[in-house]
Parts: structure tokens; C-alpha cells; sequence
């Protein structure tokens, strides 16, 4: 890297740093907030990309549990955002990991399409959101109630009300990337991914024919029953989605 190149990098990572560490405000309320979200799907990790953009957090974003464990082996997050379903594992193991580090990361979030409140708060967390994570009032809250003091911003202030929605290239990106999984649909832990996966992918857009394919064969594999049927009709869906470009 030449010298003014590099001039230029320190610049921009000094400045970057100056926005980052300024107090908290009323229209950015989360400045100074780093949040590191380990989610697998593009168009979850899009929405809280937006409302860490609306609040003034900076993000990163981990796709399993060992890119997260590289980020946290790195530095310290003020808020862990975690999807307990992961590609690599449950990540709930990674919660419980955080939880129990000293020094503590001040904000530990699990989330999920379905209902795992009691899990993700027993392994440490300080907070479950539930999938579709949209609301950027939830979000703040989610966030602001665990902050010390000195982090929060003035009041009073104007609470938002506005739903994010990421766009949809995000969500066919998604359903690209489950569309290959589908094609080796001969081992369960795949179609276990599968189900978790697009389960959560459906309800963060609202999908509800997605959500109701995924739901069938789900209850085809637990009845025991051949979920070839249910493979097909999902993998039709996915690639009727893929050709609209995302929900229709």
C-alpha cells in the first residue's frame, strides 16, 4: 500500500472513530453502540443493518459460529446479536459462551422465527426478540434498557415508530443460497437446515405460503412420513420466489 493510500486509510478509520464514540442523541440514540449480528440470512442480517443505520450503531456481521468466534476473539461488542438457529450450530451455546466471559458484553440479544424465549434467556441473554425483527422502537428498547447510564441518550426524546423492511435482493439471496442446499436433499441434517432456516427467512418477509411449505414438510418428517412430496413442493416454491425476485 503506498503512503497516500495508506494517509488516506488512517484518515478515514480516525474519523470513523470520531462519529462512533460520540455521545448518544436523541436522533441517534445508540452512537458510540457497536453491534456484532450472527445471523445466516441476508435479509435478517439487512433489516438490522437498517436499524443499526437509523440509530447510529455500527455493525458487524458474523454467518456462523466460528466467524463469530473470530470477530469476538478480535475485540468486544457492546451488543451480541445472535440467531439461535446457525449453519455451524446452535447459537445458543455461543450466548452462553458471552454470558459467562469476563468482562461481559454490556448487551446479549437472542432471536428466532420460533419460540425460543426460554432458552436464550436461560443461557444468559438479556433479552429474546422473536423474528420478523422489523420494529426499529423494539430494537432501540431492546438495546437502551441493558445500557449503563452514561450511554443513554437525552430526554426526553421522540420515539420512532417505523417498521424496516430490507430489500428484496436480499431475500432472493436467501432463497439462491437455500435453493442449493435443496439439491442434496438426501441427508436429514440438511433438510433440518432447510426447515430452520427458511422457517426464519418466511417470517422476517411476511412470507406466508413459504412459511405454511416449510411448516408441511416439517410435519411430514415428524409423522415419519415420505417428505419427498413436501421437498418438491418447497423447492417449486423456492425457485417461483427466486423468479419474482423475492415474495410475491
Amino acid at each position: 500500500m503506498g503512503f497516500a493510500a495508506m494517509k488516506g486509510r488512517i484518515i478515514m478509520e480516525t474519523l470513523d472513530d470520531l462519529i462512533f464514540t460520540r455521545a448518544p442523541t436523541a436522533r441517534r440514540p445508540l452512537l458510540g453502540v457497536t453491534v456484532l449480528v450472527v445471523e445466516d440470512s441476508r435479509f435478517a442480517s439487512e433489516a438490522v443493518r437498517l436499524m443499526c443505520l437509523r440509530s447510529g450503531a455500527r455493525i458487524r456481521r458474523a454467518d456462523s459460529l466460528e466467524n463469530a468466534r473470530r470477530h469476538l476473539a478480535i475485540y468486544r461488542p457492546t451488543v451480541l446479536l445472535v440467531d439461535v438457529g446457525l449453519p455451524d450450530g446452535s447459537g445458543l451455546s455461543l450466548i452462553r459462551t458471552a454470558a459467562e466471559a469476563a468482562p461481559r458484553i454490556d448487551v446479549i440479544l437472542g432471536m428466532s422465527g420460533d419460540d425460543h424465549a426460554k432458552e436464550v434467556l436461560a443461557s444468559g441473554a438479556n433479552r429474546f426478540l422473536e423474528k420478523p425483527v422489523q420494529s426499529l422502537l423494539a430494537f432501540q428498547s431492546a438495546i437502551l434498557e441493558h445500557l449503563a447510564a452514561e450511554r443513554q441518550p437525552p430526554s426526553p426524546r421522540a420515539v420512532p415508530d417505523e417498521t424496516i423492511r430490507p430489500d428484496p435482493i436480499a431475500y432472493r439471496d436467501d432463497l439462491t443460497h437455500i435453493a442449493q442446499v435443496l439439491e442434496d436433499t438426501g441427508d436429514d441434517t440438511a433438510l433440518d437446515y432447510v426447515t430452520q432456516f427458511l422457517g426464519g427467512v418466511a417470517k422476517s418477509a411476511n412470507d406466508h405460503d413459504l412459511d405454511e411449505a416449510v411448516n408441511n414438510l416439517t410435519r411430514l418428517r415428524r409423522g415419519g412420513d415420505n417428505p419427498d412430496a413436501g421437498v418438491i413442493a418447497l423447492s417449486q416454491l423456492v425457485q417461483t420466489r427466486i423468479a419474482a425476485g423475492g415474495p410475491l
